[in-house]
């Protein structure tokens, strides 16, 4: 198992797969340059290959706020469907908290839908605590 940035346009087009079971409305012809374009916001792609497969993957910023200091918060975090309860996740979560680290953060972040139970049982599990609702307004 090895977890790596996604930096290439090969690298970042195989995580395509994997982000669409995530994010289904998400198009093949269109990923490779939606990803470069929140690079330059700051988004980065880190996964989990085994086998030469990408297993599990993490979209991620890296933040600094008046009310969190500094944190990364995490976008985008799925394990391949057919790969799910082997290990992958924690993988993947374990090497985004230590990355935070050593980029100097205080709090890994992250958002779940309400209906997401079986993530909500894995983030708990990962000793994450529920602290705020995440409110939204459709513009």
């Amino acid at each position: 198992m090895n977890i790596k940035l996604a930096e290439t346009d090969q690298e970042i087009v195989r995580c395509f797969p994997v982000m669409k079971q995530l994010r289904e409305h998400l198009i093949a012809d269109d990923f490779l340059a939606q990803v470069r374009r929140m690079q330059t916001e700051g988004y980065k792609l880190a996964y989990v290959e085994d086998a030469g497969e990408v297993k599990a993957l993490g979209g991620f910023r890296i933040f600094e706020m008046f009310a969190r200091g500094r944190f990364m918060y995490v976008d985008d975090l799925v394990t391949n469907a057919a790969d799910r309860s082997k290990g992958y996740g924690d993988a993947m979560l374990d090497w985004l908290a230590a990355y935070a680290k050593t980029e100097g953060c205080d709090y890994l972040n992250l958002d779940s839908g309400v209906h997401r139970f079986g993530a909500h049982r894995f983030y708990l599990r990962k000793r994450m605590d529920i602290v705020c609702h995440h409110f939204s307004l459709k513009l």
